[in-house]
């Protein structure tokens, strides 16, 4: 069975106003056994982020997770003011063993509201049932426009990382070699959107080729049941509690599926984390 637990970590920031990367690796094994943890909003060289010391917290994250391999995606890197870059995105820490990783930069349409680059982790791993492909995002929070655009990146991603495994491909030295993958596939993050949202449903529409679609999870096993809420259910500064956090899995996947649940009681970030359960 393949455990994954995705979250938005908000760089460690609990509800309490502290950051502690520990509590929240803690809460996390204390959820599951998790073989890989996908996370959002990870932070490096960012001091002025309410809270942070301005620590590597890939590094960090890497250092209390011994026997996994850690995979940064980084989106957002700038100068950091003569202390180094200044790193923003995603993370994905597996113990299962890692193939070929890829980093997605998603379409980033000027808008007028504030925003920043956003990336697509892509990591194949190497199950007890062959290549596996895993994957965590984080759309953009205050435009539609852009989480538009960055939907139709992720539909390109596994449109193509598809049909690369369908066509025979000629193997080469080096840089050319050929490396496992699969078109089945789990895409995890932080979508920013609500479940009834247009924009949303779309990640699910039919491909139009032999591309395996990808679908919501929670709906697989529970059909019409509302998601538990994922973001403000301690804090509704930013709204009422609702879920903008899903796991999509294809749909050769669905089937497979133990369980997925909506952790509701840790307060070490302000998303919840979601774990799905998978026999495979």
């Amino acid at each position: 069975m393949l455990r994954i637990l995705t979250w938005n970590i908000q760089w460690g920031l609990g509800i309490d106003g502290a950051v502690d990367l520990d509590r929240l690796i803690n809460e996390a094994r204390a959820i599951a056994d998790f073989d890989m943890l996908c996370l959002q909003e990870v932070s490096d060289n960012f001091p002025d982020l309410k809270g942070n010391d301005g620590g590597n917290q890939f590094a960090e994250i890497a250092r209390l997770l011994p026997g996994f391999t850690a995979v940064e995606g980084v989106a957002l890197d700038a100068p950091g003011g003569g202390r180094g870059r200044r790193r923003f995105g995603n993370m994905i820490v597996s113990r299962l063993p890692v193939a070929q990783v890829l980093r997605y930069t998603l379409p980033w349409e000027a808008a007028a509201t504030r925003n920043m680059p956003r990336l697509l982790l892509d990591v194949v791993v190497e199950t007890s049932s062959g290549p596996l492909r895993v994957m965590t995002t984080h759309l953009e929070y205050s435009s539609d426009t852009l989480r538009r655009a960055q939907v139709e990146g992720i539909r390109e991603a596994h449109r193509t990382a598809t049909e690369r495994h369908l066509m025979p491909r000629e193997n080469g030295p080096g840089t050319y070699a050929l490396y496992p993958t699969s078109p089945s596939a789990v895409l995890t993050g932080d979508f920013n959107m609500r479940p009834d949202d247009p924009v949303k449903q779309r990640i699910s529409e039919p491909f139009s080729t032999n591309v395996p679609d990808l679908v919501d999870a929670w709906q697989a096993v529970h059909g019409s049941k509302a998601h538990p809420p994922s973001f403000c259910l301690f804090d509704q500064s930013n709204g009422s509690p609702h879920c903008c956090d899903f796991i999509f899995v294809t749909e050769d996947l669905a089937p497979k599926i133990r369980t997925i649940s909506y952790d509701q009681e840790s307060q070490a970030s302000d998303h919840q984390p979601v774990l799905i359960e998978i026999d495979i």
